[in-house]
């Protein structure tokens, strides 16, 4: 960063050189006029920290230079010090005040005081620079960042077409062959075409899946009183739905809320409630809980809580990672982008997210949320 500089006017010469050596002590350039005309072309090539203007010069008083500096959009803000005479007038210092003023001096100067306030001054100069240059790197940031978002739009729509569209179409003529030609086929060959079909229906599902999961960063939040309880009953009886065989007790505390965008939270819930589900579906009665707890913190930690097979909490790390799965899909069907999609939509909301567990004892997920 730049020397600050700070510009001083008197029309004596001597009073100039006094000045000069004495700011010199902060560190800043000091460009010196013996003339409101001289100040007003130093203007052109300099941005001024401070000025310190003598209020009596023949020609153009201090007044009229400050009203000058005033309508320049450069220097409309500089802080001006007028420097006066100890017998000026209270009207005096009242037209400074009123020409842009921000303080007064009076001859003779006191270093001590004269130090002080520059210095002050010059401060709050260097920290509206810092301001000033972090404003400008986030501009840039955020330009950045909209033309990665731009990029990712792109990608998200060519993938959805490119990708997506040739798996709904393996699936569809696999389903016309099984209708119309299935006859012409031996067991394998249906065996076969079953498979591809629903292998690409899976791929269809998972394109699906990450199409989501990058949007959800890029998703704009609507803050409101969210009713978890109810969500979390809704959810079960979704779930129920699908599979009304299952034998399952839900546990669902009551008056459970918070404040959040309801959307994200029904994914998140989904995901954690439907994990509870998939995983505990070999026990003779799955037992699924939704609750909170309140420790040191006001603000609750809320529970997902399963009689499922749990996993190996040496293992833990990697439930959070795109991809990562702790049991093979051909025990349990599944991504492994559910619980980053959790994450990052507790993230959102300005929490966190872990879990407990040992294998064959159940699984519990804790979260937070601000």
């Amino acid at each position: 960063m730049a020397k600050p500089a700070i510009l001083i006017v008197d029309d004596r010469e001597e009073n100039l050189l006094a000045l000069e050596r004495l700011l010199e002590q902060t560190g800043a350039v000091v460009v010196k006029a013996r003339n409101g005309y001289d100040a007003l072309k130093a203007c052109l090539h300099h941005e001024f920290a401070l000025a310190l203007l003598d209020v009596n010069m023949p020609e153009m008083d201090g007044y009229e230079l400050a009203e000058l500096m005033r309508g320049e959009r450069i220097h409309s803000t500089v802080p001006i010090i007028f420097v006066t005479a100890a017998y000026r007038q209270e009207v005096e210092i009242f037209k400074g005040y009123s020409a842009g003023a921000v303080d007064y001096l009076v001859k003779p100067l006191q270093a001590e005081i004269l130090l002080n306030k520059v210095k002050v001054f010059l401060d709050i100069y260097r920290q509206k620079q810092e301001i000033n240059q972090l404003n400008t790197a986030l501009a840039a940031r955020a330009d950045e960042l909209a033309a990665a978002n731009r990029e990712l739009d792109a990608f998200n729509l060519a993938v959805s077409h490119d990708l997506r569209s040739p798996a709904i179409n393996i699936a569809n003529f696999c389903r016309i062959i099984s209708e119309k030609h299935a006859a012409s086929l031996d067991e394998k060959g249906r065996k076969y075409l079953w498979i591809i079909q629903e292998e690409s229906l899976r791929m269809d599902k998972l394109i699906n899946t990450l199409l989501g999961f990058s949007r959800l960063s890029r998703q704009e939040m609507v803050h409101q009183e969210v009713d978890l309880s109810a969500l979390a009953r809704s959810i079960s009886h979704e779930l129920q739905l699908h599979d009304p065989g299952r034998r399952a007790e839900f546990i669902i505390a009551e008056h459970l809320s918070c404040r959040g965008d309801q959307d994200l939270l029904k994914v998140a819930l989904s995901n954690l409630l439907g994990n509870a589900w998939k995983y505990s579906a070999k026990e003779a009665l799955a037992k699924i809980e939704f609750g909170a707890v309140n420790g040191d913190n006001p603000a609750p930690t809320f529970y997902v809580r399963d009689n499922g097979v749990g996993f190996n909490r040496n293992y833990a790390g990697k439930l959070f990672k795109i991809f990562q799965r702790l049991h093979s899909t051909a025990d349990f069907e599944g991504h492994g982008v559910g619980l980053v999609t959790v994450e990052r939509i507790i993230q959102r909301h300005g929490g966190k997210i872990w879990a407990e567990s040992e294998e064959g004892d159940g699984a519990t997920f804790f979260f937070t949320l601000k």
